[in-house]
């Protein structure tokens, strides 16, 4: 029993690292903001305002994209651009996109389809006259007032990626799945990068909402078909120098798929993507870290190390019954008594969050069927083993459950 309690130690001691940077996230998140601390993603009157180039890929959008253009382009100066890179279309996305004032490109290449395709196709077209900041915008998603203006001028004046908050809001009549989906998206993309940002410490880039100074995008490689390319991207930013910094005053949105298959498709991507790039970039980071002697590495490497929020829960849940099993034939109880903490400290840091952030977002009624949803993952999670999605698949928007 000495070799299973050392064993299980060790499991444990591992276990904790995700669930500690989680915690420390959350907590962080939660704490009071200081007073009269400068903000330097506020707008200011004596720096000017950036050149700026929105930058939207979009791949059969028509049912949205008239409603994400009408986010941006009212709030775009005279000197600012919106570009659409009709990728792939057999709708009337251009057309759309071409009534509504935007300029628009359009890509076939069937052989490289995903985004990140069109964004370097879109890019090359921009470097004939290059802006000075590119808002990279997906065509599903709506921005709040103030917000290009926010991150744009906040990359220009730091010369580094800058990430807005991009959450995604249930659908109309939503499920108590999708509703607990919001909440899951809003602790990835609001609180635990809020966290960081609190700690003074770079984030993961989400998706859209992201505004680049020309001079770091036009070196960066862009034209490949990852399933999450924008986090790669921003892995490869950090760790050429140019860590990814958050505008938590900044907000974009996007609605849930109501189709359940949809909403199946899309969390399988991410989160696929998600687990591949944890085993083949924490190392990678962590190495960086070392040779370069960079903290904001080491941190963006313990974001990462944080898988899925279910995952978590089901790798606790799971050793805590092994631990308490063993102890049953023997084992030593410290083990369950560790794990079982991991998780009071875990739970009390979600509480916490839920209070400050997600109440508007989630009742307590509907938090009740939380392990419900959580079980409903472990298919997926099995599947990243027996049968991964290493290829991009669009979204499919559909208007009802049929």
């Amino acid at each position: 029993m000495l070799l299973v309690t050392g064993v299980l130690l060790g499991l444990a001691v591992l276990l904790s690292v995700p669930v500690g940077v989680l915690v420390a996230e959350c907590m962080a998140a939660c704490l009071p903001r200081l007073p009269h601390r400068p903000q330097p993603h506020a707008l200011s009157a004596e720096v000017p305002l950036p050149r700026v180039a929105v930058l939207m890929p979009a791949h059969n959008e028509a049912s949205g994209i008239e409603a994400a253009l009408s986010t941006i382009l009212p709030r775009l100066g005279d000197r600012d651009r919106l570009l659409v890179v009709a990728d792939n279309c057999d709708d009337n996305t251009a057309a759309i996109a071409r009534h509504a004032g935007a300029t628009v490109i359009e890509r076939q290449d069937i052989r490289h389809r995903g985004k990140g395709y069109a964004l370097d196709f879109g890019r090359r077209w921009l470097a004939a006259d290059p802006p000075d900041v590119v808002v990279i915008a997906d065509a599903d998603c709506q921005f709040a007032a103030g917000a290009i203006a926010q991150i744009a001028q906040q990359a220009a004046s730091q010369q580094r990626p800058v990430q807005a908050i991009y959450l995604m809001a249930p659908p109309a009549n939503p499920s108590a799945g999708s509703m607990i989906s919001a909440l899951a998206f809003l602790l990835k993309n609001q609180v635990r990068p809020s966290g960081l940002a609190r700690l003074g410490l770079p984030c993961l880039l989400t998706g859209t909402g992201m505004a680049f100074p020309w001079q770091i995008l036009r070196h960066v490689p862009l034209a490949s078909g990852n399933i999450v390319e924008d986090m790669q991207l921003g892995l490869d930013l950090a760790i050429a120098g140019s860590a990814p910094r958050l505008c938590p005053t900044a907000h974009v949105t996007g609605i849930l798929p109501l189709h359940s298959r949809a909403a199946a498709t899309q969390r399988t991507r991410w989160e696929h993507g998600h687990l591949h790039t944890l085993l083949s970039q924490v190392p990678r980071l962590i190495s960086a870290s070392l040779r370069q002697g960079r903290i904001d590495l080491l941190a963006i490497a313990l974001d990462l190390s944080v898988p899925p929020l279910s995952l978590l829960v089901m790798l606790w849940a799971g050793l805590l019954a092994i631990a308490l099993y063993a102890g049953l034939l023997g084992a030593a109880w410290t083990v369950a008594l560790l794990i079982g903490s991991q998780g009071g400290l875990m739970a009390i840091a979600l509480l916490l969050t839920w209070a400050k952030f997600g109440r508007t977002t989630i009742g307590v009624r509907s938090l009740l069927s939380i392990p419900l949803y959580v079980l409903g993952k472990l298919p997926r999670y099995l599947r990243f083993v027996t049968h991964r999605q290493t290829e991009w698949i669009r979204t499919e928007r559909m208007k009802n459950e049929g």
